[in-house]
C-alpha cells in the first residue's frame, strides 16, 4: 500500500488512523498542499481531483477518505470500523458525514485559500468562517450524542469506529480555529479517549515524518 497524504490535511489524518487500527502496513508518499505539489501533472493523473488521499493498492488508486475507509473495512474486516446492525451502521455514517460532507469542505486549504486570495478576506474573517460551520456541525454532534444510549467511550460503544476516525481530525482543525472544545464535552470526551490509543495518538499530524 501506498498512501499518499499531507501531514496537515484532516483527510488523510482519517485514512492513517483507519490503516493503523487495522494494524495494515503502508508507504507514506507526501504531497505537500501548500507548494502545490497536488498540481503536479503526475499526481493528477492518478486523482484528477486534486487532492489528498489517495491510496495505492493492488494496482487500483482509491479516492475520498470514506471510500478508502469503507475498502479497508470491506478488504480488511477485522477490527471492525463499522457496527454489525445496519441500523446502527447508518447511525456511524451520519455521524461521521457531519464531519466528512458538512464540516470539513467548506473549511478546507482550498477555500481559505480562495476566501483569501480571492475575495481578500483577512485572517480573522477567515477564521471566524471556518469557526462558524465547525461550531454548528459540532453542536449538531453533540446533540446526536449526548442522550444517546448507543454512546460509550467512543461514539459507538467502547470501540472506535468510522464516526471516531472523523472526529478526532476534526478536532485537531477546530483547534486552529479557537474553538472552544468545553462547549462540547461529549465530543471533548470522545476525542480524549481516542487520543489514549496509539492507533489516533501516533498518526497525529506532528508526528507524521513530513510535518514541519
Amino acid at each position: 500500500m501506498q498512501l499518499y497524504g499531507y501531514f496537515r490535511s484532516s483527510a488523510s489524518y482519517r485514512v492513517r488512523i483507519a490503516l493503523s487500527l487495522k494494524g495494515l502496513d503502508y508507504d507514506l508518499q507526501p504531497v505537500h498542499l501548500r507548494r502545490g505539489e497536488q498540481q503536479a501533472p503526475d499526481y493528477v493523473a492518478r486523482n484528477p481531483q486534486g487532492l489528498v488521499p489517495a491510496l495505492v493498492h493492488d494496482g487500483s488508486v482509491f479516492t475520498q477518505s470514506l471510500a478508502i475507509v469503507e475498502y479497508l473495512e470491506e478488504r480488511f474486516p477485522e477490527p471492525a470500523l463499522l457496527p454489525a446492525a445496519a441500523v446502527d451502521r447508518a447511525w456511524v455514517r451520519a455521524l461521521a458525514q457531519v464531519v466528512a460532507c458538512d464540516i470539513h469542505p467548506i473549511n478546507n486549504l482550498r477555500v481559505l485559500q480562495y476566501l483569501e486570495k480571492d475575495l481578500e478576506l483577512d485572517e480573522g474573517a477567515r477564521g471566524a468562517w471556518a469557526r462558524r460551520w465547525i461550531e454548528e456541525g459540532f453542536g449538531a454532534m453533540e446533540a446526536m450524542l449526548k442522550n444517546d444510549p448507543r454512546t460509550g467511550a467512543h461514539c459507538f460503544g467502547d470501540r472506535p469506529t468510522l464516526a471516531d476516525v472523523c472526529l478526532v481530525p476534526q478536532v485537531f482543525n477546530s483547534q486552529r480555529f479557537a474553538v472552544d472544545m468545553g462547549r462540547y464535552p461529549t465530543l471533548a470526551r470522545i476525542h480524549d479517549n481516542c487520543m489514549r490509543l496509539s492507533p489516533f495518538k501516533d498518526q497525529a499530524p506532528e508526528r507524521q515524518p513530513d510535518a514541519e
